[in-house]
């Protein structure tokens, strides 16, 4: 694993060691800023800022682990809005069908991926592998008992629900476009069916704003910065978690194939459709210019699959494998079909090649959160 950390709008880029020979550091600039994923915090700005220093989890490298015999051996392994929410009717419930799969109906067609049970498992998955990758911690802004705490994008709600369970003093709202999350939740815990990107109407303000993988969800960042930064208390944080869909690879294994071809054509379905899936590195800059100060980022790669070395690499390597062979078909299908426009059978038959690349450990590719 390697990190790097950014304070305010910096663009500079550290890429994972290969080899050991090769050099860690690129130049720094916008043009140059590798494709992947950023965890950005900030703070709202009329209290001193702090600083916040980096993880244990942000100065570990990647290295390509040239023997591959043991690979899997070694794995061992009231506030809430007046007006704008829309109410839990049974109708959202009966949720549309596509390519096998269940979509949200509320904001119909918003968000690509699938509302199922295999999706809630992958997001359960990411879950766990976010909290492998940061030491266990829920997030890394330095929030101290914060009373009333917004989870946008809640997805099953686990995030909201440990934040709760860890934080009984605190308030804590999740809401997301789909009604899957749990009915026994903490007492301090609750849900709502809701868009980000609606103007915000809650009637008391939040100490603490939490989102993540909301990158190619929403289509008006600024907006969605400003409305976070009108409803926090002063002093209060926000918090992304998020990762761009975009391999990078230590060497040139990634090169040619597959894999490379169709995140490709998948970051432009994305583009067409009106999100920006590289939007997080410009999530400094943004939330700058929205008011927060104190604001940072931290960089952390993740490997595609058990090439790297060492157990706890291969451990992650194995988890983000899995992540991603279970959400390939879930992101492609409606990009591909309803915006690319390519037929079904056309992206399942590119499904299979990228799904064998996939489970590659001769590619050396890496995700960064």
């Amino acid at each position: 694993m390697e990190s790097s950390s950014a304070q305010g709008g910096a663009d500079g880029r550290v890429a994972p060691a290969w080899d050991g020979d090769a050099p860690s550091e690129y130049p720094a600039g916008r043009d140059d800023v590798p494709r992947t994923s950023i965890t950005s915090f900030t703070e709202q700005d009329e209290v001193e800022s702090t600083h916040v220093p980096s993880t244990s989890a942000s100065s570990v490298e990647l290295s390509i682990d040239s023997d591959m015999s043991d690979a899997d051996s070694a794995l061992g392994i009231d506030g809430g809005r007046a007006s704008s929410s829309a109410s839990v009717a049974s109708s959202l419930y009966r949720f549309v069908e596509e390519f096998g799969r269940t979509y949200h109906r509320y904001k119909e067609g918003k968000y690509f991926l699938p509302n199922d049970e295999q999706e809630q498992g992958r997001l359960d998955l990411q879950h766990a592998i976010a909290l492998r990758i940061l030491d266990g911690n829920l997030g890394l802004a330095p929030v101290d008992k914060p009373h009333r705490v917004l989870d946008i994008g809640t997805g099953t709600g686990i995030w909201a629900i440990e934040f709760a369970d860890q934080n009984p003093e605190s308030e804590v709202l999740g809401s997301d476009l789909s009604p899957i999350q749990p009915d026994y939740v903490p007492a301090n815990c609750r849900f709502e069916i809701d868009d980000a990107e609606d103007e915000w109407t809650y009637g008391q303000k939040f100490d603490y704003v939490h989102g993540r993988y909301m990158c190619t969800s929403i289509f008006d960042f600024p907006k969605l910065f400003g409305q976070i930064y009108d409803s926090l208390n002063p002093g209060g944080w926000v918090e992304f978690q998020e990762t761009v869909i975009d391999f990078q690879a230590v060497d040139e294994t990634l090169e040619g194939t597959a894999l490379r071809r169709w995140n490709d054509d998948l970051l432009e379905g994305i583009r067409r459709a009106g999100r920006d899936a590289l939007s997080p590195f410009g999530f400094a800059a943004k939330m700058i210019d929205a008011g927060f100060k104190n604001v940072q980022q931290r960089k952390f790669a993740v490997p595609s699959t058990p090439w790297a070395r060492g157990r706890n690499q291969k451990i992650l390597g194995a988890m983000q494998m899995t992540n991603n062979l279970e959400g390939v078909q879930g992101i492609t299908m409606k990009i591909f079909t309803q915006v690319l426009g390519w037929t079904r059978e056309e992206a399942e038959l590119l499904l299979v090649d990228v799904r064998r690349d996939m489970a590659d450990r001769n590619i050396h590719a890496y995700l960064t959160m």
